[in-house]
């Protein structure tokens, strides 16, 4: 059994201890590996001293990218409590129904967030706090391999957040995924703009570097002027960085971008939303490294592109790559039966980076997994040579500037409005987000719908990144014998809709 006090900063701290290992871009701070390793034991000692060694308690935290928040990360492992990251971007009365769910028994939290948090009826406290701690937690704080750690919240096709279980055991060899994936080493620096609520920021940016020896330079957040002039510093001499899509393409067309200046990139990973072929090719002939890839909170690092081999990856391109070492996959048929090369099928995933289940969800567990096999939901096929290609992803769901959203769960915020009687929401194309929503409303008889208020109303009770950016008021919406509606139907009415609106 592997030993559960495994720890790779304390490990680095050891044999390369004046390295960096974290720096923090908006403060300047910077953590060599003995650094980082004492700030993380003097957090795992209050949090022990306060909760009890091996608590399994929940820690949450609320704030824009920070190394506090890593900080917090590596020192609530080492006290044996659970890493509860919640995202910053979500309305008020939806981060009360995260705290409802996971219970936390402390919340973190930046200055930003101060008057938020104090709204969430659990004791609050400033990340700057962790400043004064100090201290080695007792031998017995951590807890085994394979109970949870981390807590990562997700949308569920219910509209009900799930909480996404993450052993140290599935940490770790999701960040080896990508470790062995990406060509990471103690030469390696990753650039973090990713929110670190994310698995994308938290592991793949961040934990694997550290994983590997390497330094992590996190930002407040992702910027097109900042983070094009960070990638392009020769004295950052950044190697890795993860980005979605839209955030490549965004800077792609800042101005002053220069190719030549991102040349030394060993990877640029994407991930969180389908990367179109074109702007893969762009960016390969340019001489950057770009690895398109798949992942998910629940089942870590698995597939990304080998960048050993230009003319190959730009054969393959649009396809999510080859499969990293510790990751199984099955293309299952409507039977559960495994698809040959080339025929589409359900995307199945087994290895030790699969997270054991839903927090307080037994009921998605039943549906989510097929004995060992993690059900992803999306569809896709495996060609002859093994590389993977998403053709389409969980039934409803579209992609927003790299976060999920569900429909359910905006059309159910639209039926709170006295003045609608339905309501339906598509994901549609945008150049800049990748997909937005738009909202099919018919009025309730009597009452006239104001665009204008709907979106308030929204903006109210959603994330940002939910909220429709257009409104669409109908008299039917498309629908099956059984009341279901027909959201193909609906994606053909919108895209002549706005083709006719832009004419």
């Amino acid at each position: 059994m592997i030993e559960a006090k495994l720890d790779s900063v304390l490990s680095f701290a050891r044999s390369q201890p004046d390295a960096l290992a974290l720096a923090d871009l908006e403060s300047g701070r910077r953590w060599s590996y003995a650094g980082l390793d004492r700030a993380a034991d003097g957090v795992a000692a209050w949090l022990a001293a306060r909760l009890g060694p091996a608590s399994g308690a929940r820690i949450a935290v609320l704030a824009r990218n920070c190394a506090e928040t890593m900080i917090l990360h590596l020192g609530t492992i080492r006290a044996g409590a659970v890493f509860v990251p919640f995202n910053w971007r979500l309305a008020p009365a939806e981060l009360a129904a995260l705290v409802a769910d996971a219970g936390p028994a402390l919340l973190f939290h930046d200055d930003e967030f101060a008057g938020v948090a104090a709204q969430l009826g659990v004791e609050a406290m400033n990340l700057s706090g962790l400043e004064g701690m100090e201290g080695c937690p007792p031998k017995d704080a951590k807890r085994p391999w394979d109970e949870p750690a981390t807590l990562l919240y997700t949308s569920g096709t219910s509209g009900r957040p799930k909480g996404v279980i993450l052993t140290e055991r599935n940490a770790f060899f999701g960040c080896i995924n990508f470790l062995l994936g990406n060509d990471v080493g103690r030469d390696s620096v990753f650039l973090c703009d990713m929110p670190l609520f994310h698995t994308a920021g938290l592991f793949a940016a961040a934990r694997v570097p550290l994983l590997g020896g390497g330094g992590v330079l996190v930002s407040r957040g992702f910027d097109p002027v900042k983070t094009l002039a960070r990638l392009s510093d020769p004295t950052l001499a950044i190697t890795h960085y993860f980005s979605v899509p839209q955030m490549a393409q965004i800077l792609w067309q800042q101005p002053g971008f220069d190719p030549a200046k991102l040349r030394h990139i060993k990877y640029w990973a994407t991930g969180g939303a389908p990367n179109p072929a074109a702007q893969i090719e762009r960016f390969l002939n340019a001489g950057i490294a770009m690895s398109n890839g798949f992942g998910m909170s629940e089942t870590g690092s698995n597939y990304g592109t080998p960048m050993d081999d230009k003319a190959r990856a730009i054969a393959k391109r649009g396809s999510c790559g080859l499969p990293y070492p510790f990751i199984e996959t099955r293309i299952a048929g409507e039977d559960g039966a495994a698809l040959p090369p080339g025929e589409t099928g359900e995307v199945w995933l087994a290895g030790p980076s699969v997270t054991p289940g839903y927090w307080n969800r037994p009921e998605e567990n039943e549906k989510a997994f097929a004995g060992r096999w993690f059900r992803t939901g999306d569809a896709g096929r495996v060609d002859e040579e093994g590389w993977l290609t998403v053709v389409d992803r969980r039934k409803d769901m579209y992609i927003s500037g790299g976060e999920n959203v569900f429909p359910a769960e905006v059309e159910a915020v639209l039926a709170e409005l006295e003045a609608v009687a339905e309501a339906a929401v598509i994901g549609v194309p945008d150049e800049r987000w990748g997909e937005v929503g738009r909202a099919y409303l018919i009025p309730r008889a009597g009452h006239a719908i104001d665009a204008a208020s709907v979106l308030a109303h929204c903006r109210a009770r959603l994330a940002r990144f939910k909220v429709p950016a257009t409104v669409a008021i109908v008299e039917t919406i498309p629908r099956t014998a059984s009341g279901k509606v027909l959201k193909h139907v609906l994606r053909e009415q919108a895209q002549a809709e706005m083709e006719e609106e832009n004419a």
